[in-house]
């Protein structure tokens, strides 16, 4: 996607420094992102407790959370601390709501689940695209010192936090930033600037959960608290960002979920009404809403390389995708399954061949596909929809 900049979007030379947020918020609207708000860099209190959630294991053996700067401290504690010369921080919200049921559908036992997210290209890739168009209209306004960093999941800044503290939701009970209108379907990317856009007195949304906690009730590894996630139980976790074997105790409960987890958006009230998105690059590729679980099987991993390409699936690897392919099998009750479950016993992988043997033994046992997330969960809400 290519967006252009024109004359008509340069930002007036009487401009006073003041009006800048207002442009620069305008200019995020018009890269394409459907929210935009400006944070300062202060110190937050919500960053002063990272510490604390990574020293409590909370982050797995997602090492790079825990990446510290020169004085010992870690990098997400403070925005300053890997940009010493910022001063704002423009967040961006884009919309991937893509008009495919969601993951409570009813599915036969051949189906696996693919999150939402990765259903169409790659999110980064789009995101990227839409920060520089972003940051080309922003130059004007700063001089040729003047810094511009953008950001999409890959630096180290807490973007919820950032996002929050700019108006652009408030974060819920499943630790996902929630807007009235747009849900919590939406991905979000950040430009690090040393511009003064004012934005210090800007303030969160207000928590609208209320006493809902079908959020909490949903999750099957039981990994949210009110607020808080122990990311080491997270299905997102445990499929993507693990590498190796998954612990056994969370096995059944990961489903037929290949690929991220949508249960604890799916159930929540706030995207009932959430906007659909039409952008063609989030619409779902072939073969991954709901994709046929022996299809993906036969990959080699060349085929995975090239179906995959520009996709945010192969954040998984080829292995992995296969190690979550078994356990989905096993978990089907499906026992068509049986014969490339044996054959994947004796793969040279070693961590492929004994989650087949964990799959083969829950087929034997007369395992039941996993129903969809949450649908009998009892709710008492007091400001949901």
């Amino acid at each position: 996607m290519t967006i252009q900049v024109t004359t008509a979007n340069a930002p007036d030379p009487a401009l006073k420094p003041h009006e800048w947020r207002d442009f620069a918020l305008a200019a995020g609207k018009r890269a394409g992102f459907e929210l935009t708000g400006a944070a300062g860099v202060a110190p937050s209190a919500r960053l002063a407790l990272f510490p604390d959630w990574i020293e409590q294991g909370n982050a797995g053996a997602m090492q790079y959370l825990a990446r510290r700067g020169e004085d010992g401290r870690y990098l997400r504690e403070s925005i300053r601390q890997a940009w010493p010369w910022a001063r704002s921080v423009l967040c961006g919200a884009a919309v991937y709501n893509a008009a495919p049921p969601r993951a409570s559908v009813p599915r036969d036992a051949e189906r696996g689940w693919i999150s939402r997210y990765a259903w169409g290209s790659d999110y980064h890739d789009i995101l990227r695209t839409r920060l520089e168009a972003w940051i080309r209209e922003l130059r004007p306004l700063g001089g040729p010192a003047d810094h511009f960093q953008p950001t999409v999941d890959t630096a180290p800044l807490v973007e919820r936090d950032a996002a929050l503290r700019a108006g652009l939701g408030w974060q819920g009970k499943n630790t996902c930033l929630l807007h009235p209108q747009a849900g919590s379907f939406f991905f979000l990317a950040a430009i690090i600037t040393s511009l003064d856009l004012g934005a210090e007195a800007d303030a969160p949304l207000p928590d609208r959960c209320g006493t809902c906690t079908r959020c909490i009730q949903a999750c099957p590894t039981q990994a949210l608290t009110p607020y808080q996630m122990d990311a080491s139980r997270c299905l997102a976790y445990l499929n993507i960002e693990l590498r190796g074997p998954i612990p056994e105790p969370f096995r059944a409960a990961l489903g037929d979920n290949l690929l991220g987890c949508d249960i604890c958006q799916d159930v929540c009230p706030w995207n009932r009404r959430a906007p659909r998105t039409e952008v063609p690059e989030f619409q779902p590729r072939p073969g991954l809403f709901a994709p046929l679980l022996e299809e993906l099987a036969e990959l080699s991993e060349a085929g995975y390389r090239e179906k995959f390409r520009g996709s945010a699936v192969k954040r998984a690897k080829y292995a992995g995708l296969r190690r979550n392919l078994a356990l989905a099998m096993g978990n089907s009750g499906n026992p068509g399954f049986a014969p490339r479950l044996e054959r994947w016993t004796q793969d040279p992988d070693p961590v492929l061949a004994e989650h087949a043997s964990w799959a083969l033994a829950r087929l034997a046992g007369g395992a039941q596909a996993t129903p969809g997330p949450g649908t009998d969960v009892q709710v008492s809400t007091s400001t949901c929809p």
